[in-house]
């Protein structure tokens, strides 16, 4: 059988951010695609992250949405660092995925994971309609490998956009972090993705791994504090550390079980 959970991650629930949520499956025997697709679109959570042994403190891992892939998934990663923790008493791993390794674990009361930067390529030309889409005044736009960045002038003006997802969905760009100077905290942030079923993710590790650099130069801080703005809400605690972020948060399980069968 095939041991589960379901968790929140990078939530601060004292202060009303809910965090985001995953669920967990480690894996006895090798799945297929298909099958791992199918069992997480019968999940529906926002990722389902898959675990294989290979040796102590090793793990193959894979990521995926109800309708897709995901190539590199943080709050999935901070997940697996509960599941790993809390259900088997591991402190740290090490996940092996197609493009690379993610390092997990648990520190003192926080849940962490070290990722790769993701830098600003350049100036990117902003797409026509955008501002329109988003229902907000564009400060800068930026390229990067992954998720476009969009800078606004106020945290006020990330809380107060109301995206409309079918014209962003018309645009090129997969996703947007759209950011700005936090009130209370270092910066803040929402995550769009307007082309897949999320349209909206609650607290995403991948945009923090485009956040800590692009804020850390501009501050000139190695650690800080962010919010995701998102329905949801989410709190990181984030470090640069010379080529790497660490990023730290919550994670609670509140589902575990074990599976027979595959989807």
């Amino acid at each position: 059988m095939d041991n589960f959970c379901i968790c929140t991650v990078f939530h601060d629930r004292d202060n009303g951010y809910r965090g985001n949520t995953a669920a967990v499956i480690e894996i006895s025997e090798s799945w297929s695609h298909e099958e791992m697709a199918a069992m997480a679109q019968e999940m529906q959570q926002p990722a389902t992250t898959y675990l294989q042994a290979t040796k102590p403190g090793h793990y193959k891992v894979w990521w995926f949405a109800p309708d897709s892939e995901i190539g590199l998934c943080g709050h999935g990663s901070l997940a697996a660092a509960a599941y790993l923790h809390q259900i088997k008493g591991e402190s740290k791993a090490v996940l092996h995925y197609a493009d690379g390794f993610v390092k997990i674990g648990f520190d003192d009361s926080d849940y962490f994971l070290w990722i790769e930067p993701i830098e600003v390529i350049d100036h990117g030309k902003m797409p026509d309609g955008l501002e329109a889409a988003l229902g907000q005044e564009v400060h800068d736009y930026f390229s990067t490998s992954n998720k476009d960045l969009v800078l606004l002038k106020s945290e006020q003006a990330v809380r107060d956009m109301k995206p409309d997802f079918k014209a962003l969905a018309q645009l090129e760009p997969f996703g947007y972090t759209v950011t700005a100077p936090g009130d209370s905290v270092d910066f803040v942030s929402r995550t769009l993705v307007p082309k897949v079923q999320q349209l909206e993710d609650h607290a995403t590790g991948s945009s923090h791994a485009i956040l800590s650099p692009f804020w850390s130069e501009r501050l000139l801080k190695n650690e800080m504090e962010a919010l995701q703005l998102s329905p949801r809400g989410g709190r990181f605690h984030c470090e640069m550390h010379m080529n790497q972020v660490l990023l730290k948060g919550k994670a609670q399980i509140w589902v575990q079980g074990q599976s027979k069968a595959k989807a």
